[in-house]
């Protein structure tokens, strides 16, 4: 890829302001405040585009640092680039209000779509934070960004697994572990779907057993009591004979006639002859006798019911209380609560082999299982060969870094050694330097070179390299060989600056360079 013409609309300070840029080396010379850091983000915004923040993040985000300081409502720009033999330009509206991006190609007129991608894969697929880590360095960050390491890993296990760096693997093993998380919540809902149908059956087998305890011990008292039955059912029962006994004694003795009725009788009809004269005593005993034989008759009269007192009541309402219960009702009752038991034990029996296939593993348990397993080991597998890959890629990336490394530090440092999470070490002489132990000119220097070797390991295409006063730290001989290896290696290199060393430096070496004032 490379840049031909960057036109500022309206950008920062910068309205219709144009430049253009050739091949080598281009110095961007400018003083403090002139502009240099405008046009590094111009380009940035003109690639990755530009989003304004939210909230309290808008105020100072990069969006409102740039935001023309007239016209702010007029935010644009225009980059003319080259890549893959074929011209494209790149506009882009940034206004809030008026929002929009184009790309064409100049050779054919063809327009292509930002939202469907294309843009993306004219970059090779260099993203903004690629961007940030491997081809572009700000003012004062020569360090790369953490996600450089992670970058490094996922390309590690697309490409030297696969072969094809397009391939995200990682991607694929997160849309394992998802489905092999949705294949552990569904056993899991399986599984509590269970144990709650198993409570609830073993409740239910617990009242049942229950009931067959307490009909159970109910047919045991009806077969001890029809037994007795049938044992003294020609014996007259003693309590009968107690309970008559009792109310015979609460009875009071009573006659049929009694004496002083008799008595009364005799004095009646022996005053009738006295005192009445006749005939009319003789009439009066008739009467007297007529009077009663009525009488005697409703006394002596069979079947007559005889008033019982209170105590009698009481008696008679005990012994039938005490009544015991007949053999035909004991008999009765014993069938009744037999068949009640069967039905019992049958659901009781029933509900034992529910509990049994409960136990037992369903067809959809053992799916969801061989799924597990198998998302399990297809996880383990490419966990298994991204290891390895990523062994692979950190010699690759060791080599290719510690040789960038030895040219710019004219072979003082000859090994870099870039271990897990990007922790970097020096070998020198056959010992084994932390990073933190060297100047801070020799760490910027293995921070370029990391940055490099690692933009040549994860994109094909060869990027400019745009450097924003990287070389501050760099003593004269060391720049002249970091500018050295970037004019063999490097296609087009953006160098920005506010001092005249790099200039001096390549004019020493003579080297080729085109000089832009800003």
């Amino acid at each position: 890829m490379r840049i031909h013409e960057l036109l500022l609309k309206n950008f920062g300070k910068f309205t219709d302001r144009r430049i253009i840029v050739s091949e080598g080396i281009q110095i961007l010379y400018g003083e403090n405040e002139s502009g240099k850091s405008t046009v590094h983000t111009f380009i940035k915004a003109m690639l990755f585009g530009l989003e304004r923040g939210r909230g309290r993040a808008a105020v100072g985000d990069t969006f409102s640092l740039y935001e023309p300081w007239e016209n702010p409502n007029y935010y644009s720009g225009r980059l003319r680039f080259e890549t893959g033999g074929r011209n494209f330009v790149i506009e882009r509206n940034f206004d809030r209000y008026g929002k929009r991006t184009s790309v064409l190609c100049e050779d054919d007129g063809e327009e292509l779509s930002v939202e469907r991608g294309d843009l993306k894969m004219l970059l090779d697929g260099l993203t903004t934070g690629d961007y940030d880590d491997t081809v572009s360095i700000a003012q004062l960050r020569a360090r790369p960004g953490s996600s450089l390491a992670a970058e490094l890993k996922n390309y590690a296990t697309n490409y030297y697994v696969t072969g094809d760096s397009d391939l995200n693997l990682e991607a694929a093993l997160e849309h394992l572990r998802e489905r092999r998380k949705d294949a552990e919540k569904r056993m899991k809902e399986s599984i509590d779907r269970k144990q709650a149908e198993r409570d609830k059956m073993e409740q239910e087998a617990s009242y049942i057993w229950r009931d067959i305890y307490r009909i159970t011990r109910e047919q045991e008292e009806l077969e001890e009591k029809i037994a007795y039955r049938e044992s003294h059912k020609e014996r007259a029962r003693p309590e009968d004979i107690e309970n008559r006994r009792k109310i015979d004694e609460v009875r009071p003795s009573k006659w049929r006639i009694h004496p002083v009725e008799i008595l009364i009788f005799a004095v009646l009809v022996a005053a009738s002859f006295i005192f009445i004269p006749r005939p009319w005593n003789y009439f009066l005993t008739i009467v007297l006798f007529l009077f009663s034989a009525i009488y005697v008759w409703n006394r002596l009269k069979v079947g007559k019911k005889v008033e019982k007192t209170e105590p009698e009541i009481i008696l008679e309402e005990i012994a039938q209380e005490e009544q015991p219960e007949t053999l035909e009702r004991l008999s009765w009752e014993l069938e009744h609560n037999a068949e009640e038991l069967r039905d019992k034990q049958i659901q009781y029996e029933n509900i034992k082999e529910q509990l049994e296939e409960l136990d037992e593993i369903s067809d959809e348990q053992k799916g969801l299982e061989k799924k597990k397993l198998a998302m399990t080991e297809a996880i383990q597998r490419i966990e298994q060969l991204s290891v390895s890959s990523q062994d692979k890629m950190r010699q690759d990336l060791d080599s290719c870094a510690s040789r960038i490394l030895s040219d710019i530090t004219d072979g003082k440092y000859t090994r870099l050694v870039v271990e897990d999470g990007l922790a970097l070490s020096l070998l020198s002489d056959g010992r084994k330097i932390p990073i933190a132990a060297v100047s801070q000119g020799t760490i910027e220097q293995v921070y370029f070179s990391l940055r490099m070797a690692a933009g040549e390991l994860l994109y094909e295409e060869d990027y400019p390299v745009i450097l924003d006063d990287t070389f501050v730290c760099y003593d004269d001989k060391r720049l002249e060989r970091a500018l050295k290896w970037l004019y063999e290696n490097k296609k087009q290199i953006l160098l920005f600056t506010c001092q005249k060393r790099e200039e001096e430096a390549l004019k020493r070496m003579g080297l080729p360079y085109e000089k832009i004032e800003l």
